[in-house]
């Protein structure tokens, strides 16, 4: 599957380029197969002059390719040259850039677990190790792992601590894609997940479901439809005001809270109490799988 990545600065003209009836008309026949210009004027019920000019449209934008082929003397035909677009809405400011430390961890990079199952780890080919066994977290392969589920317990995550002597921790912030974990998937199945940093519990996020059905953007296709997809993408946020989901105080967490200067890492801990509500499991995707090509990433600002 090919995707076009687009960011705010040059999405405005893809989006006029399909922001008309005809050219999304052609695009969907496209998808099922190639068509030359005629084919397309007939099965749109359109001037050929007309289908002409938006297919030039979408070809100077490079949603479709045209090629010559032989035949009866030689046709243009014209492709879809992409299968989705994604349109990036977050862009990084370079100004927070200069006094930031971002790391982006691998899901499959955890220090310390406790697992029940449902469990499992998931490559971008394969399982790793074997389903529903949690001695499979422990296995030397781990790191490659691109999805990682479990019903109850958690995953520890350690963070070099890259602050510079003698400045100070401002704001640390952590962005991952998650969701509840159900047999399968299931859109309604409530899970209270909690992240805690240094030990520190900094909130707890109520997942209303465990995704699927849909194919998520960067999920290979060896997995099964009708297991996980996708997640929520969640950011948690601690400074000097508080604690924030998402934006929204939730916790009266500080950052001086967290004694980032006395450890040489900083550890992030997700997982679902035992005396959690909500006992709905977690799904944590990496690069490869879900909605969004990223692990575990985690802005440390520093003044």
């Amino acid at each position: 599957m090919k995707d076009l990545h687009l960011t705010m600065d040059n999405a405005l003209e893809v989006c006029k380029a399909i922001s008309n009836e005809h050219r999304i008309n052609i695009l969907k026949l496209l998808s099922r197969g190639p068509h030359n210009v005629n084919d397309l004027s007939k099965k749109l019920g359109i001037p050929f002059s007309t289908t002409a000019v938006n297919v030039k449209k979408l070809e100077e934008m490079d949603l479709i390719i045209s090629e010559l082929v032989p035949g009866r003397g030689t046709k243009k035909v014209n492709s879809k040259n992409f299968d989705r677009i994604i349109i990036d809405l977050f862009e990084e400011d370079n100004e927070l850039e200069k006094n930031n430390i971002r790391i982006d961890m691998p899901v499959g990079e955890y220090i310390v677990c406790k697992t029940e199952p449902s469990c499992g780890l998931v490559g971008t080919d394969d399982y790793i190790g074997m389903q529903d066994d949690p001695r499979s977290f422990y296995e030397t392969s781990r790191r490659l792992a691109q999805l990682l589920y479990f019903k109850a317990g958690y995953v520890e995550y350690r963070y070099p601590n890259r602050v510079p002597y003698g400045a100070q921790p401002t704001e640390v912030e952590f962005s991952v894609e998650i969701c509840s974990e159900a047999p399968y998937h299931k859109l309604d199945w409530p899970s209270d997940i909690t992240f805690w940093v240094n030990d520190i519990e900094v909130g707890t996020w109520t997942s209303p479901g465990d995704f699927g059905g849909q194919r998520g953007f960067n999920t290979p296709k060896w997995w099964g439809i009708h297991f996980t997809q996708y997640g929520l993408l969640k950011n948690w946020k601690v400074n000097k005001d508080g604690t924030f989901l998402d934006g929204v105080k939730i916790f009266d967490v500080r950052i001086e809270d967290l004694k980032l200067n006395d450890n040489p890492f900083i550890s992030l801990r997700i997982g679902v109490k035992e005396d959690a509500l909500n006992v709905g499991g977690v799904n944590l995707f990496g690069r490869e799988f879900g909605n969004y090509k990223q692990g575990i990433i985690m802005n440390l600002r520093y003044e």
